[in-house]
C-alpha cells in the first residue's frame, strides 16, 4: 500500500516538473520573440532616422530652369520644331557658328557665358536644320544683314520665344553722353562692326532672327549680343555695297531686301573655338534715325507685328 502511494507521488511530481519545464520554455520563447521584435523596431527607427537626416523624406527638388521658352501661337511663318532644353545648358567656353551663304561662309564665335539661352537656341535650331535654305531678308542702313526667318517676311520663326540677355547698355561706347551726346539724345548705342545680335519686335521676344553687323551702326540698346563675326566679313561688305532693292515706288531705300539675293544654305553650331581672321579696320558709324524702323531691326520670329 505504502509503495503504491509513493509511486503516485513520484508520478505527480514528474508531471508537475514537466508542466513547469513547458511553461519555462514557452516563457523563454516569448522573451526571445519580444526581443526580436524590439530589435527590428529599433533597427527600423534607426534607418528612418538616417533617411530623415539625409533628406530622404523631402519632396523631390525641381531644378530651377536656366532658360525659359514661351510658346508662340501658330501663325504665318511660325515653324514648330519643338523647344530647346531648359536645364544643363552650356554656360562657358565658346562655340563656332558657321553660316553658309550663297556668297560664302560667315564664321561667328558664340559666347554662352554672356547669352546662354540664345546660344542654346541657335544650337538647337541648327540641329533641326531650321535655318537651312532660308533667306536673309533685310539689309539695313548699309550696316547689317538680317537673317533667320524661314518665311522671308520678317515675321516668322520657331514656335517659342525667350527673354533678352546681354543687352549693350553700360558697356556700349556710345552709352556715355560725354563720349557721344547725340547717341544719348536719341537713345542709341554703338553696335560695332563684327557684332552678332538677336533681332526682335519688343522686350523678351527673341526667336530665330539675328543680324550680322559689318559696319558700325547705332541702334537702341534692345538687342541681345550673342557673338562676334570672325570670318567672312568681306562677303558681308560686298553684299552691303550692292545695296537694297528699290521700294514699291522705285525709290532708293536704305532698309529692305538686299539687291543681291542672299540665302543661308546651311547653318551649323559646333563646340570648338573658331579660327579667327584678322580684325577689320574700324568703320565710320551710322546713326539710326531717332524715329524710324531702326527702333526694331526686325520683328522676331515670334512676333506678328511688322517693323
Amino acid at each position: 500500500m505504502a509503495s503504491s502511494k509513493s509511486r503516485q507521488r513520484a508520478l505527480a511530481r514528474a508531471k508537475t516538473e514537466r508542466q513547469i519545464a513547458r511553461r519555462a520554455a514557452a516563457a523563454r520563447r516569448r522573451r526571445q520573440w519580444q526581443a526580436g521584435i524590439g530589435g527590428a523596431v529599433a533597427l527600423t527607427l534607426l534607418v528612418l532616422a538616417v533617411i530623415w537626416k539625409t533628406g530622404g523624406f523631402d519632396p523631390e527638388k525641381i531644378p530651377v530652369a536656366q532658360c525659359s521658352w514661351t510658346p508662340v501661337d501658330a501663325g504665318d511663318g511660325v515653324k514648330d520644331v519643338g523647344k530647346p532644353r531648359t536645364n544643363d545648358v552650356v554656360t562657358n567656353g565658346v562655340k563656332t557658328m558657321s553660316v553658309a551663304l550663297t556668297q560664302g561662309t560667315v564664321t561667328v564665335k558664340l559666347d554662352p557665358s554672356k547669352a546662354k539661352c540664345a546660344v542654346e537656341s541657335f544650337t538647337y535650331l541648327a540641329g533641326k536644320k531650321f535655318y537651312d535654305n532660308t533667306p536673309c531678308h533685310r539689309l539695313y542702313l548699309g550696316s547689317l544683314l538680317q537673317c533667320g526667318d524661314p518665311s522671308g517676311k520678317g515675321t516668322g520663326g520657331p514656335s517659342y520665344r525667350f527673354p533678352d540677355e546681354n543687352l549693350p547698355l553700360a558697356d556700349a561706347p556710345s552709352a556715355d553722353p560725354s563720349a557721344d551726346p547725340s547717341a544719348a539724345a536719341d537713345n542709341t548705342v554703338l553696335y560695332p562692326v563684327g557684332t552678332v545680335a538677336m533681332a526682335n519686335s519688343g522686350v523678351d521676344t527673341n526667336g530665330s532672327q539675328f543680324f550680322l553687323v559689318f559696319k558700325d551702326v547705332k541702334l537702341p540698346p534692345n538687342y541681345s549680343v550673342v557673338g562676334t563675326i570672325v570670318g567672312g566679313m568681306d562677303l558681308l561688305t560686298q553684299i552691303g555695297a550692292a545695296g537694297t532693292q528699290p521700294g514699291a515706288d522705285g525709290a532708293v531705300t536704305n532698309d529692305g531686301k538686299p539687291k543681291t539675293e542672299v540665302n543661308i544654305t546651311s547653318l551649323t553650331v559646333t563646340d570648338v573655338a573658331p579660327q579667327e581672321e584678322p580684325a577689320p579696320a574700324p568703320s565710320a558709324s551710322t546713326s539710326a534715325p531717332a524715329a524710324s524702323s531702326s527702333a526694331s531691326p526686325a520683328p522676331s520670329a515670334s512676333a506678328s507685328s511688322k517693323s
